[in-house]
């Protein structure tokens, strides 16, 4: 079965990371001294790249590299950003529309009906009641909202842009607020998602109730949220024992007991 190396992928498209510990049985196990000269292991796929290291320092104060599982999660958490990113701008440009028509609502509505009559042979032709039908009848409804809750529904679309970019950005930088912020917003549409299908069932909306419910349940549990698995200290160590560095620190010592 085909897998993929989340490590060395990674590094093929970024470079290695390497790292030079102060503590001497570690040095040497990081170090290898080659024809072309000095090579330092990666600390993210585990290979010997030639050249200085990227950092050197206490082992403690090298920096924690994503490996394998890690790098995954990773992959599938920006995808979530640049999802996320996306329907905030979607939902920007859609909150200008709302303050816009809300500034012009008789002259659309002039201009709805002028143009009605463009379609109407078509339709006629189709047999479809254009005049009765559900879409031109909710149009025509939003001209009849008062200005002043149309400014109402503009503020309220341009606050959900902004958590959802918000939590673009906190996903993408790997940040574990991002992830609550993200559950519970998400979470919190769930139930009007369910109510939209209620009223008109779309192969969109179905796609979109279940990649929320996926997302939602992927991140609480893979990041053990509120509690769950351990919690923070059990993600935190499930980190840790992923780091190459603290990988051969324990098979050094191991090594010692022998």
């Amino acid at each position: 079965m085909f897998t993929i190396d989340w490590n060395r992928r990674t590094c093929s498209r970024r470079g290695h990371t390497t790292y030079a510990p102060t503590e001497p049985a570690l040095r040497e196990r990081l170090h290898a001294q080659t024809a072309l000269g000095d090579a330092w292991r990666c600390l993210r796929c585990g290979d010997f790249s030639l050249g200085a290291p990227h950092g050197s320092g206490p082992a403690d104060e090298a920096p924690l590299v994503p490996r394998g599982k890690a790098l995954r999660d990773l992959f599938i958490i920006r995808f979530l950003a640049i999802e996320r990113l996306l329907r905030g701008i979607l939902i920007v440009l859609v909150a200008w529309a709302v303050w816009k028509f809300s500034n012009s609502q008789d002259a659309v509505k002039d201009l709805f009906n002028e143009n009605l009559t463009v379609f109407k042979p078509v339709t006629d032709h189709f047999h479809w009641d254009l005049e009765h039908s559900p879409i031109v009848d909710s149009i025509r409804k939003t001209f009849d909202y008062k200005h002043s809750t149309l400014l109402i529904v503009a503020g309220a679309l341009l606050a959900y842009a902004l958590i959802e970019i918000v939590e673009a950005y906190g996903l993408w930088v790997g940040r574990r607020w991002a992830e609550y912020l993200t559950v519970v917003a998400t979470a919190a549409f769930l139930p009007l998602e369910v109510y939209e299908l209620t009223e008109h069932v779309s192969v969109l909306k179905i796609c979109t109730l279940v990649l929320n419910i996926l997302a939602v349940l992927w991140i609480l549990l893979s990041k053990r949220l509120f509690g769950l698995r351990g919690g923070v200290v059990a993600f935190e160590a499930e980190r840790h024992s992923a780091s190459l560095l603290e990988v051969e620190q324990s098979a050094g010592a191991a090594h010692a007991t022998v």
